[in-house]
Protein backbone atom coordinates (compact mmCIF):
# COMPACT_ATOMS: atom_id res chain seq x y z
CA UNK A 1 0.00 0.00 0.00
CA UNK A 2 1.29 3.43 -0.93
CA UNK A 3 1.35 6.26 1.58
CA UNK A 4 -0.54 9.44 0.67
CA UNK A 5 2.76 11.29 0.33
CA UNK A 6 4.18 8.73 -2.12
CA UNK A 7 0.89 8.59 -4.05
CA UNK A 8 0.87 12.38 -4.43
CA UNK A 9 4.50 12.41 -5.52
CA UNK A 10 3.90 9.65 -8.08
CA UNK A 11 0.86 11.49 -9.44
CA UNK A 12 2.99 14.60 -9.79
CA UNK A 13 5.46 12.52 -11.82
CA UNK A 14 2.58 11.14 -13.91
CA UNK A 15 1.68 14.73 -14.78
CA UNK A 16 5.29 15.54 -15.68
CA UNK A 17 5.56 12.50 -17.95
CA UNK A 18 2.24 13.40 -19.63
CA UNK A 19 3.33 16.99 -20.18
CA UNK A 20 6.69 15.74 -21.51
CA UNK A 21 4.84 13.64 -24.06
CA UNK A 22 2.72 16.61 -25.15
CA UNK A 23 5.77 18.89 -25.28
CA UNK A 24 7.67 16.51 -27.54
CA UNK A 25 4.56 15.96 -29.64
CA UNK A 26 4.32 19.73 -30.19
CA UNK A 27 7.99 19.82 -31.17
CA UNK A 28 7.46 16.92 -33.58
CA UNK A 29 4.50 18.64 -35.22
CA UNK A 30 6.48 21.87 -35.63
CA UNK A 31 9.49 20.02 -37.09
CA UNK A 32 7.26 18.19 -39.54
CA UNK A 33 5.83 21.49 -40.80
CA UNK A 34 9.39 22.73 -41.32
CA UNK A 35 10.23 19.81 -43.62
CA UNK A 36 12.38 18.13 -40.97
CA UNK A 37 10.95 14.65 -41.28
CA UNK A 38 13.80 12.88 -39.50
CA UNK A 39 13.64 15.26 -36.54
CA UNK A 40 9.86 14.96 -36.40
CA UNK A 41 10.00 11.16 -36.53
CA UNK A 42 12.54 11.13 -33.68
CA UNK A 43 10.35 13.45 -31.60
CA UNK A 44 7.16 11.48 -32.33
CA UNK A 45 8.91 8.34 -31.04
CA UNK A 46 10.14 10.28 -28.02
CA UNK A 47 6.61 11.56 -27.30
CA UNK A 48 5.35 7.97 -27.36
CA UNK A 49 8.11 6.91 -24.95
CA UNK A 50 7.11 9.59 -22.47
CA UNK A 51 3.47 8.50 -22.71
CA UNK A 52 4.52 4.92 -21.96
CA UNK A 53 6.48 6.17 -18.94
CA UNK A 54 3.29 7.84 -17.72
CA UNK A 55 1.20 4.69 -18.24
CA UNK A 56 3.78 2.58 -16.42
CA UNK A 57 3.51 4.93 -13.44
CA UNK A 58 -0.31 4.94 -13.49
CA UNK A 59 -0.43 1.15 -13.51
CA UNK A 60 2.09 0.94 -10.67
CA UNK A 61 0.14 3.38 -8.50
CA UNK A 62 -3.09 1.49 -9.13
CA UNK A 63 -1.49 -1.91 -8.45
CA UNK A 64 -0.16 -0.63 -5.13
CA UNK A 65 -3.58 0.48 -3.90
CA UNK A 66 -3.39 4.13 -4.92
CA UNK A 67 -5.17 5.94 -7.71
CA UNK A 68 -3.15 7.04 -10.72
CA UNK A 69 -4.66 10.33 -11.84
CA UNK A 70 -4.72 11.32 -15.51
CA UNK A 71 -3.89 15.03 -15.43
CA UNK A 72 -5.28 17.98 -17.32
CA UNK A 73 -2.45 19.55 -19.28
CA UNK A 74 -1.51 23.03 -20.35
CA UNK A 75 -1.04 23.48 -24.10
CA UNK A 76 2.64 23.33 -25.08
CA UNK A 77 4.21 25.90 -27.43
CA UNK A 78 3.19 25.71 -31.08
CA UNK A 79 6.32 27.13 -32.71
CA UNK A 80 10.01 26.97 -31.96
CA UNK A 81 12.93 29.18 -32.95
CA UNK A 82 15.12 26.48 -34.50
CA UNK A 83 16.05 22.80 -34.40
CA UNK A 84 18.92 23.66 -32.08
CA UNK A 85 16.51 25.51 -29.76
CA UNK A 86 14.19 22.49 -29.78
CA UNK A 87 16.92 20.12 -28.65
CA UNK A 88 18.30 22.57 -26.11
CA UNK A 89 14.77 22.57 -24.65
CA UNK A 90 14.71 18.76 -24.76
CA UNK A 91 17.96 18.65 -22.79
CA UNK A 92 16.77 21.24 -20.28
CA UNK A 93 13.51 19.33 -19.85
CA UNK A 94 15.24 15.97 -19.39
CA UNK A 95 17.45 17.48 -16.67
CA UNK A 96 14.27 18.70 -14.96
CA UNK A 97 12.72 15.22 -15.20
CA UNK A 98 15.90 13.70 -13.74
CA UNK A 99 15.73 16.10 -10.80
CA UNK A 100 12.08 15.22 -10.20
CA UNK A 101 12.82 11.47 -10.35
CA UNK A 102 15.63 12.00 -7.83
CA UNK A 103 13.25 13.91 -5.54
CA UNK A 104 10.74 11.08 -5.86
CA UNK A 105 13.40 8.50 -4.95
CA UNK A 106 14.29 10.62 -1.92
CA UNK A 107 10.64 10.67 -0.81
CA UNK A 108 10.38 6.88 -1.08
CA UNK A 109 13.47 6.46 1.06
CA UNK A 110 12.16 8.86 3.71
CA UNK A 111 8.82 7.00 3.67
CA UNK A 112 10.65 3.64 3.81
CA UNK A 113 8.78 2.53 0.70
CA UNK A 114 11.43 0.21 -0.71
CA UNK A 115 9.10 -1.38 -3.26
CA UNK A 116 8.49 1.97 -4.94
CA UNK A 117 12.17 2.84 -4.55
CA UNK A 118 13.04 -0.35 -6.42
CA UNK A 119 10.45 0.38 -9.13
CA UNK A 120 11.88 3.86 -9.65
CA UNK A 121 15.37 2.56 -10.40
CA UNK A 122 14.20 1.88 -13.95
CA UNK A 123 13.38 5.60 -14.28
CA UNK A 124 16.76 6.58 -12.80
CA UNK A 125 18.54 4.48 -15.45
CA UNK A 126 16.23 5.75 -18.18
CA UNK A 127 17.06 9.35 -17.33
CA UNK A 128 20.79 8.70 -17.62
CA UNK A 129 20.14 7.53 -21.20
CA UNK A 130 17.72 10.37 -21.99
CA UNK A 131 20.11 13.10 -20.84
CA UNK A 132 23.10 11.56 -22.60
CA UNK A 133 21.19 11.31 -25.87
CA UNK A 134 19.93 14.89 -25.64
CA UNK A 135 23.47 16.14 -24.92
CA UNK A 136 24.86 14.24 -27.92
CA UNK A 137 22.22 15.75 -30.19
CA UNK A 138 22.85 19.29 -28.90
CA UNK A 139 26.60 18.78 -29.39
CA UNK A 140 26.03 17.69 -33.01
CA UNK A 141 23.87 20.73 -33.65
CA UNK A 142 26.57 23.00 -32.23
CA UNK A 143 29.05 21.45 -34.67
CA UNK A 144 26.68 22.04 -37.59
CA UNK A 145 26.07 25.68 -36.69
CA UNK A 146 24.14 27.46 -39.48
CA UNK A 147 25.24 25.07 -42.23
CA UNK A 148 22.06 24.10 -44.17
CA UNK A 149 23.81 21.09 -45.72
CA UNK A 150 24.81 19.91 -42.26
CA UNK A 151 21.20 20.30 -41.09
CA UNK A 152 20.03 18.22 -44.06
CA UNK A 153 22.36 15.34 -43.08
CA UNK A 154 21.48 15.75 -39.39
CA UNK A 155 17.78 15.42 -40.25
CA UNK A 156 18.49 12.30 -42.28
CA UNK A 157 20.53 10.81 -39.43
CA UNK A 158 17.69 11.50 -36.99
CA UNK A 159 15.50 9.06 -38.94
CA UNK A 160 18.01 6.29 -38.29
CA UNK A 161 18.33 7.33 -34.64
CA UNK A 162 14.56 7.29 -34.15
CA UNK A 163 14.42 3.75 -35.58
CA UNK A 164 17.13 2.64 -33.13
CA UNK A 165 15.29 4.31 -30.22
CA UNK A 166 11.96 2.73 -31.19
CA UNK A 167 13.60 -0.70 -31.34
CA UNK A 168 15.35 -0.18 -28.00
CA UNK A 169 12.08 0.87 -26.33
CA UNK A 170 10.25 -2.19 -27.66
CA UNK A 171 13.06 -4.40 -26.33
CA UNK A 172 12.74 -2.76 -22.90
CA UNK A 173 9.02 -3.62 -22.83
CA UNK A 174 9.65 -7.27 -23.69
Amino acid sequence: MLSNKVTQALNKQIELEASSSQYYLAMASWAETQGLNGVSQFLYVHADEERMHMIKLIKFVNERGGHGVVPALKQPPVTFKSVKAVFEEVLKHEVKVTNEINNLVDITLKEKDYTTHNFLQWYVSEQIEEEALARQIVDKLKLIGDDKGGLYFFDRDMTALSNVNAKTESEKKA
